[in-house]
């Protein structure tokens, strides 16, 4: 073997090695699996950029052609049965327990992440987690689909949610599926997360619907557009699997293809001065236990002077940000699960949120893994997957 091809052979080593390297926390579970995850995804990402820059593809349109990949079909199973319908026109996946029951069953409607622009019920990770819920709660799931941006845009995704969830709540459709009027909850990771703390706190108002929540549970939640730079913003930002750039990405694509205001929000510089009075819903000095603050300095976002808000008012929306919501309406929600991860930039959304609602006097749990990451309730293999699983049926098991 030749000198030039040694020295190709070491230059590919070392390129190869700097493209899956990844710094990563010390307590990091399992570490090289993360590592190697963000290596696939990270090559995911830069093909739909390529893609994009090409003028091939939209960037998320490119994404979700790769996430379908891991779709399964609707198979019904020895302990369940599986079949897809539509609730008032949304596409809806519904699992039923096969073992007979005298009484009725516990309901949880399920509302799948992917930063209102990829996912589905179908993926493989929802999937096999609706399945694991039927089998510890004996319960009737009902996992939604809802319009994803770019095509769609704010409020779609949430009309979506919302409308199929009504239907879901209506007594007849209820009593179709055998299931407790009584004993019915939402729930949602990520952007799942999102829509269902904002469609449980529209339900509260909605004189339609007779028929209430008893619990809502959110997994790793984004609940807030005002501000884009707390402290778990600055401290994951570059953390796998979801960095500052491709949450900034999400949430801007969420109200709009105009690249402008990504750019702004990237900078924080987004927010317009006519809403400063919304900001001490997210004021995170007040609102983050000292532990997370670790000597962060707060820093009021800077005013908009594009007035972007005029073009894309959405992101002030309280069905975007449930952060935003009064105290009022907070003190109605149900009893309420958070879950956080220390490594996710979306980790202090979800403290302010448990902080918010336990002075409006709503009875929450709050869950904190020091050791989890964005996202890892849908990577299977993992052991914090299973962790967090766990901790999830069982705070579902006790309260629903």
């Amino acid at each position: 073997m030749g000198r030039k091809t040694l020295l190709l052979l070491l230059l590919l080593g070392v390129l190869g090695a700097y493209y899956v390297h990844t710094p990563l926390p010390d307590n990091i579970e399992e570490p090289w699996k993360l590592v190697l995850l963000n290596a696939v995804l990270k090559t995911v990402l830069n093909l739909s950029l390529f893609a994009e820059l090409l003028g091939i593809n939209h960037f998320m349109d490119t994404l979700m052609f790769c996430m379908s990949f891991q779709e399964v079909p609707p198979t019904s199973a020895e302990n369940v049965t599986v079949m897809e319908t539509t609730f008032n026109n949304v596409p809806v996946r519904v699992y039923i327990p096969n073992r007979k029951s005298q009484a009725l069953r516990r309901g949880l409607f399920y509302i799948h992440g992917g930063g209102m622009s990829l996912g589905s019920a179908a993926l493989f990770a929802y999937d096999e987690l609706s399945r694991q819920t039927v089998n510890s709660l004996d319960a009737v799931v009902v996992s939604t689909d809802y319009r994803l941006a770019p095509k769609y845009h704010f409020p779609s995704q949430f009309e979506d949610v919302y409308n199929s969830l009504k239907w879901f709540l209506r007594q007849d459709v209820l009593e179709k599926y055998g299931v407790d009027p009584k004993r019915i909850g939402v729930s949602g990771d990520s952007a799942g997360g999102n829509l269902a703390a904002a469609v449980t706190q529209k339900l509260i108002d909605d004189p339609d619907v007779k028929i209430k929540l008893k619990i809502q549970s959110l997994i790793y939640p984004a609940l807030q557009t005002l501000d884009m730079d707390l402290p778990s913003y600055r401290d994951n930002a570059l953390l796998p699997p979801l960095t500052k750039s491709l949450t900034v990405r999400f949430w801007s694509e969420y109200f709009t293809t105009d690249r402008s205001l990504e750019k702004a929000m990237l900078f924080n510089q987004h927010t317009p001065v006519e809403s400063a009075q919304l900001f001490k819903f997210v004021n995170w000095s007040s609102l983050l236990p000292e532990i997370f603050k670790k000597g962060h300095l707060y820093k009021s976002p800077t005013h908009d002077t594009s007035e972007l808000f005029k073009k894309y008012p959405g992101f002030l929306d309280v069905r975007a940000a449930p952060l935003l919501a009064d105290n009022d309406k907070l003190h109605s929600l149900p009893v309420t699960y958070v879950i956080t991860c220390q490594y996710d930039i979306l980790r202090d959304d979800g403290i302010m949120y448990v902080t918010r609602l336990q002075k409006a006097g709503v009875r929450v749990t709050h869950q904190h893994f020091e050791d989890g990451f964005h996202g890892a309730i849908t990577y299977h293999g993992f052991k914090i997957r299973d962790r967090i699983t766990n901790h999830y049926l069982s705070w579902l098991n006790e309260n629903l």
